[in-house]
């Protein structure tokens, strides 16, 4: 496959920045597309973003080939696409980019969290897109990242391994070999099921900011979320959660990694439980708790990570009282309905599917099927 040079990133959060000045250090042309022009005022003004990364990696000040508010002019030579928004924002971006996408494009999803590249693909079919581009999902965020102002970016840590996954799996390696080109520690992540329902952000997140609720709003971010956060009694309640979602994989005959698998694999980190893991994974340390609870961590991870596992084991007969807590507490202090806003398998036109059904779906690409 051809060198990719064209890479457009959606989002000027914390990791899309992040993802646009590394990717421009390494020398790629990089376009930057906001949909809100506010928020790309510092960084055209800057005429690109300063990155601070951890040694060895690319850092300094990453000039950016466009800085775009208009999805059109972004995407006029984009060979791959990296969408680094919020999950919520996945189908708004499939309709937004829609129109202007042509044969041959990657687009991935970074993360997809749960499910997010099989919702991404509906809008896109439900909008009667009919390019024949490939979507992908990895499994999490490569980096640890944050920002430090409008137009600077921090990188903390890098993960060693990333699984990643297109839909249909059967052009996976298509994507493989592109994004290795630009980070080798992608790997092949089987499929969009092992992929999401692998997202560890939906374990390790929801509930720690749940069970710190009175620090979070007494302190506003003054602690250390992984570290002082996630006491051994927070590290059991996690395990619950994770105990359950290996469980819902293995109704579709996967066998999901526990989170302490997950952590060797990412960063190289162990422990005998997973309190002590986590508190070895020393990119963890310099993370600080939100400064609020309207956070991402509750009402993205709830509803785009939580409620698609919780509405599949259901689904499935597979008993997820655990997880169904903290998204009933979530719902409460958000004074939401993240069962009805959430990722449904009703929502995804997937409750008709069996589970043969649907892993040919996720394998072949049958659309006609749904």
């Amino acid at each position: 496959m051809k060198s990719v040079r064209n890479f457009v990133v959606i989002g000027a959060g914390n990791g899309g920045k992040a993802m646009a000045a590394h990717l421009a250090l390494m020398g790629h042309r990089v376009v930057l597309y906001n949909r809100n022009p506010d928020h790309l005022s510092a960084i055209k003004a800057h005429m690109g973003i300063d990155l601070e990364s951890i040694d060895g990696q690319p850092h300094g000040f990453a000039k950016l080939a466009l800085i775009t508010s208009d999805i059109s002019e972004a995407l006029k030579d984009a060979e791959m696409i990296m969408v680094v928004v919020p999950s919520t924002a996945h189908a708004d971006i499939a309709k937004i980019v829609g129109p202007h996408l042509r044969d041959g494009q990657i687009i991935v999803l970074h993360p997809g969290r749960t499910f997010g590249a099989l919702e991404f693909v509906k809008v896109l079919r439900d909008n009667a897109c009919e390019a024949d581009v490939t979507v992908a999902e990895a499994e999490t965020l490569i980096f640890i990242a944050r920002s430090d102002g409008p137009a600077q970016a921090r990188i903390f840590g890098i993960k060693e391994a990333v699984p990643i996954a297109a839909l249909p799996a059967i052009r996976t390696n298509l994507v493989l070999r592109a994004i290795r080109q630009v980070f080798p520690q992608f790997i092949n992540g089987v499929n969009v099921l092992h992929t999401g329902l692998n997202n560890m952000g939906a374990i390790f997140h929801p509930a720690v900011t749940l069970l710190n609720a009175g620090r979070i709003e007494s302190t506003k971010e003054d602690f250390k979320f992984y570290i002082e956060g996630l006491t051994p009694s927070v590290g059991k309640v996690l395990e619950i959660l994770d105990a359950e979602r290996v469980n819902v994989a293995s109704s579709l005959g996967i066998r999901a990694q526990t989170a302490v698998e997950w952590l060797k694999m990412a960063y190289n980190t162990t422990g005998v439980d997973l309190w002590e893991a986590i508190h070895k994974q020393t990119g963890y340390y310099e993370v600080k708790a939100p400064r609020s609870l309207q956070h991402r961590y509750l009402f993205e991870e709830v509803p785009m990570g939580l409620v698609p596992i919780a509405s599949l084991g259901r689904n499935n007969g597979v008993s997820v009282s655990g997880i169904s807590s903290v998204i009933q507490l979530a719902c409460m202090i958000d004074k939401a309905d993240y069962w009805s806003c959430g990722r449904t398998l009703e929502k995804l036109g997937l409750t008709k599917l069996s589970v043969t059904e649907l892993t040919r779906y996720v394998n072949e690409g049958e659309l006609g099927r749904l």
